[in-house]
């Protein structure tokens, strides 16, 4: 159902890969609210997934762009602009990548080359793009921009390793960014906490199955959906939001402020 709640605004969406991507999704919600985008992923991303099916689909531009690469993505927010003619309301950075978790290094045993690479891709990247679009006066006044996390950036999830890290690195970059960006531009900056959901990079993670089950039995409304998602980010691009900022916000079924949940305790008692 479309309210048109982005009805003329433009905008740049990082990290469709495949159907299984929030990002993917929320391209097909936003382009059922009206809104239209430019769909960006790295060029090895894009030979491995099926974003030019999307961008058929939301009658939008691909432009490939490597998020660690400055050069990129100058040439991504120019070119951006001319095919949708004016500047920037909204952009999603849906981009996390650690090799170490690829690799299956543990986290007391780093390759650090790898940690430094995942840092850059997930985290760093975020810094760039928004320093881009500030540097170039990208952003419309009371644009919105929004980055995807997740909780393992404030508690311990052993198994999620060094993208705890980036997570946390990217929420602290929304914060301090977010304040720049809405003193001089009047744009907002904002990251999701987004409950474990089985994308192709989540499904990456050691024992993601039993992080989606545990989550769904301590959340009193189970997990967010990627759907869910999707909805929770048009609305923060929508002029609903316009004085929402530096927040991490969280999408999770009420998981961050649970202990324990009666389920989790009898599956406990019942073992």
């Amino acid at each position: 159902m479309s309210n048109n709640l982005l009805k003329g605004k433009r905008g740049i969406i990082f990290g469709a890969l495949d159907s299984n991507s929030i990002a993917w999704i929320t391209a097909e919600r936003i382009f059922e609210e009206g809104g239209i985008f430019v769909l960006t992923n790295a060029p090895v991303a894009m030979r491995m997934g099926q974003i030019n099916e999307l961008a058929e689909k939301t009658k939008s531009t691909v432009i490939p762009a490597d998020a660690t690469s400055t050069d990129d993505l100058e040439n991504l927010i120019t070119k951006s602009m001319e095919i949708l003619g004016g500047k920037l309301d909204f952009v999603l950075h849906s981009i996390g990548m650690s090799i170490n978790v690829r690799k299956g290094k543990a986290y007391t045993d780093q390759n650090y080359d790898w940690t430094h690479k995942g840092l850059d891709v997930s985290a760093m990247s975020f810094h760039r793009v928004m320093q881009s679009l500030y540097k170039n006066d990208a952003m419309n006044e009371w644009g919105s921009i929004v980055a995807l996390s997740y909780i393992a950036a404030q508690r311990v999830f052993p198994d999620y390793n060094d993208m705890a890290d980036n997570k946390a690195f990217l929420e602290s970059v929304a914060r301090s960014f977010g304040y720049f960006f809405g003193k001089d531009k009047k744009v907002r900056v904002n990251t999701i906490s987004q409950s474990p959901t089985p994308t192709t990079a989540g499904k990456g993670v050691k024992g993601f199955d039993g992080f989606i089950k545990y989550a769904d039995k301590m959340s009193p409304l189970g997990n967010a959906t990627a759907v869910d998602c999707a909805n929770y980010t048009i609305a923060l691009f929508s002029d609903l939001t316009k004085r929402v900022t530096l927040q991490n916000l969280y999408n999770d079924g009420g998981f961050s402020n649970m202990g324990v949940s009666d389920s989790i305790m009898d599956t406990i008692e019942n073992s």
